[in-house]
């Protein structure tokens, strides 16, 4: 069980984003990211590489009401010796506006050991709703995501104001649910990664304990403090040692590695 949450988590944490309560978000004109990005990722179980995930974006081949798409994607599966005890190979995709972030279609296709599972998910935003495999769900928020576009929504916020201590929440559909996750700022770290120390935000959104996550766990997130802001890494600490996610790899970024722009966060 531990495993199997631990390989989970690589891809729940692509989803991480950071979104103010009760209000439309505010966000940069330019984004972040362009087409032909792709971020490369390692999960470690302790000292093991558990798990690998590849994030991808490009031009959308699929029209939707919108200009311009982008055709978001992340796949995670486990690698070496975890692939003999439980075998993940995960797919997700998300279509976009390019000039609002807001997500058109979303699919998962899952592969966790026997167990298979696939969403196909259609949002309304000026209706507020989100139609799953079980239905049609009504969202409070004007600003709905699944897990992959928040991430890259999340991305393109204007966060020159953060200051350590504020909470945001953000609101999303997975599993046939709407829900919010709340995501503390910490503050500004330099991080060593496998490409070089970079100034990070850092960041910790809320987990629930149980039988993986001890009482006292905190998930943290370092996001560069440039213009990419991009997961470097993330860390938490479980009932039976720790897991870790770090980038080792990033193609086709739109600014530099680590070169602060302005309107970033001092």
């Amino acid at each position: 069980m531990i495993i199997k949450t631990s390989i989970t988590l690589l891809c729940s944490l692509f989803g991480l984003a950071l979104v103010a309560v009760g209000q439309p978000l505010p966000y940069l004109k330019e984004p972040s990211f362009k087409a032909g990005e792709e971020l490369h990722y390692r999960l470690r179980y302790g000292v093991v590489s558990a798990a690998t995930g590849v994030l991808k974006v490009e031009d959308s081949k699929i029209k939707f009401s919108s200009p311009h798409s982008y055709h978001l994607s992340a796949r995670g599966s486990t690698s070496g010796t975890f692939s003999i005890f439980y075998t993940v190979d995960n797919r997700y995709d998300s279509y976009i506006d390019s000039r609002t972030f807001l997500p058109h279609y979303y699919t998962e296709n899952i592969r966790e050991g026997n167990y298979r599972r696939t969403d196909i998910v259609r949002f309304n935003h000026p209706k507020r709703t989100v139609q799953g495999n079980k239905g049609t769900f009504k969202s409070e928020s004007a600003q709905t995501f699944d897990l992959l576009s928040a991430y890259y929504f999340a991305r393109n916020l204007d966060l020159s104001n953060i200051k350590p201590g504020h909470s945001f929440k953000l609101t999303y559909f997975l599993n046939d649910e709407i829900a919010t996750l709340g995501i503390e700022y910490i503050g500004i770290e330099q991080i060593k990664t496998p490409l070089g120390t970079l100034e990070c935000l850092k960041f910790s959104p809320e987990i629930a304990p149980g039988r993986i996550f001890r009482k006292d766990s905190r998930l943290y997130l370092w996001v560069t403090n440039d213009g990419n802001r991009i997961p470097v890494r993330a860390h938490v600490e479980i009932l039976i040692g720790s897991v870790t996610l770090e980038l080792t790899n990033a193609k086709g970024l739109k600014h530099p590695l680590g070169k602060r722009l302005e309107g970033v966060s001092k």
